[in-house]
């Protein structure tokens, strides 16, 4: 899975990361983002619970790939992680607190620019009200953030 996420990221890359930091694990893409941001070569915005709000800046800036994190309920073991696509989306059985803004989101990218999308979802254990993650998506983010220092690193 690692040498398939590393040989995508080509060109401009831009990380979008997505979640509800008041849900629990539900915040899991905010929060890596956040830990990211000035610490790689991509560009990496936390778009938090409004990633509608990053469209114009991501089209602006003209990327060859764009990577959405989030926490979103695939059917696996809390703090398990997929790669998709964005025509994964269609095809696969997801709950996310905010999937439809996240399919609006690709479709509007898609629609303006020319750019591979990768979705790079987190298995959440917990989105009950609550600031603090559990310990298997904790774990989950640390492992995701060293996939990305390993690629984007300045």
């Amino acid at each position: 899975m690692w040498e398939d996420f590393k040989s995508r990221l080509k060109g401009k890359v831009i990380v979008l990361g997505i979640g509800n930091r008041l849900r629990s694990d539900d915040g899991a893409g905010s929060i890596l983002a956040s830990r990211m941001k000035d610490k790689v070569s991509f560009t990496v915005y936390d778009a938090g619970m409004s990633p509608e709000n990053y469209l114009g800046k991501i089209i602006q800036e003209k990327p060859d790939t764009v990577v959405i994190i989030d926490a979103v309920d695939f059917g696996g073991r809390p703090g398990g992680f997929k790669i998709l696509g964005a025509e994964d989306l269609k095809t696969v059985n997801l709950f996310a607190t905010h999937n439809a803004s996240i399919t609006v989101a690709i479709n509007y990218l898609q629609n303006n620019l020319k750019v591979d999308i990768i979705i790079l979802i987190i298995q959440p254990k917990s989105i009950a009200l609550g600031d603090k993650l559990n310990q298997e998506v904790s774990r989950a983010l640390n492992k995701l953030e060293d996939w990305f220092y390993g690629t984007g690193k300045n």
